[in-house]
């Protein structure tokens, strides 16, 4: 779904996370981004994907990496889902689908014949130097972590 290609400059952004802490792509310079954009919290295919990204979270650490999710959901929802499945990492509330809309991961879907606007799970990986390494677009929820890293061995 997203227009952004492997190589291009991520795009700048600037949200509030769970704690109502103003975070932007600035924050991560110099290090390496996990950045993944799901639909919405506590849903099962999300829960897994986080879940997966939270087992395998210190060895993405050890590897330079740091994760940040992003969905439309309010800071009240990502505190609760956060504390739920013990993420150690933080979620980005863009209720306005800035950031969704600048990564371009908002559109159609279809969902058991019905077509609704909504989040396309989609995973960037974005270098210490903020340019885009990869992008996943059909992502193995239950084995996320691996998909990544894959592509890096």
């Amino acid at each position: 779904m997203t227009s952004l290609k492997e190589g291009d400059k991520a795009p700048n952004f600037s949200a509030l996370n769970q704690d109502d802490k103003l975070l932007t792509l600035d924050t991560y310079k110099g290090k390496k981004l996990i950045l993944y954009f799901y639909p919405k919290d506590s849903t099962p295919g999300c829960t897994a994907e986080s879940c997966n990204l939270r087992d395998n979270y210190s060895e993405l650490l050890d590897l330079g990496y740091e994760v940040l999710g992003v969905s439309a959901d309010n800071s009240i929802s990502h505190k609760k889902f956060i504390a739920n499945n013990e993420l150690p990492f933080h979620l980005l509330s863009d209720t306005e689908k800035e950031v969704i809309n600048a990564y371009d991961v908002w559109g159609p879907k279809k969902f058991m014949g019905k077509v609704y606007e909504g989040i396309h799970r989609t995973t960037f990986v974005i270098d210490e130097y903020g340019l885009i390494e990869r992008i996943f677009t059909k992502v193995n929820t239950k084995e996320h972590t691996a998909q990544i890293l894959e592509t890096y061995k």
